[in-house]
């Protein structure tokens, strides 16, 4: 096999899709030493980094990735979860901010806004993400669950039984996540 990015890149892929996240990790550590301005080639590091539970090494492989592309909605949305997960709130915030500044209908990214912010206690906030997120999505049954909590918190109990309800319907429809 001819060692070119685009091959080490796939062999990495189907390397981490078997959990030989090492193995992967060196293919796409070659792949990035023939073409270091491939954010691919570093996004991909940081997916293989982040299932290998090395978040810190995630992150770093996702910030190489954003300072060659920061307009890729994927990177964004891997950084802002991958910085949450390290407690970095002001960064997971901000990553969430830049890819709904690149789409405001990214429902992931909502649902992920209203996260951070039930993690803060601020529950008005999340509940206004949660809500944008269904809106965009209705069928979000992450964000239909995340809503549900949240109105708890809130005292809004209606609210609740309403999203509830709702989980059951897309549970007995099939339809589970967006």
């Amino acid at each position: 096999m001819l060692e070119t990015p685009e091959n080490l890149n796939t062999q990495a892929i189907e390397l981490a899709s078997q959990g030989y996240y090492k193995e992967a990790v060196a293919c796409l550590n070659r792949a990035i030493t023939i073409d270091k301005k491939n954010y691919l080639l570093w996004y991909n590091l940081g997916i293989t980094y982040r299932d290998m539970g090395k978040q810190r090494d995630a992150k770093k492989a996702f910030l190489q990735a954003y300072e060659l592309n920061y307009i890729d909605e994927d990177l964004l949305e891997s950084l802002s979860l991958i910085s949450f997960s390290l407690n970095d709130l002001d960064d997971a915030f901000r990553f969430c901010y830049e890819g709904l500044d690149l789409n405001p209908t990214n429902h992931h990214c909502w649902n992920n806004l209203g996260v951070f912010n039930f993690s803060k206690k601020d529950y008005e906030e999340a509940a206004t993400s949660f809500e944008t997120a269904l809106s965009i999505y209705p069928h979000f049954y992450d964000a239909l669950y995340n809503l549900r909590d949240t109105y708890l918190e809130l005292g809004n109990k209606e609210g609740a039984k309403e999203c509830t309800r709702y989980m059951q319907n897309i549970k007995s429809s099939g339809t589970l996540y967006g």
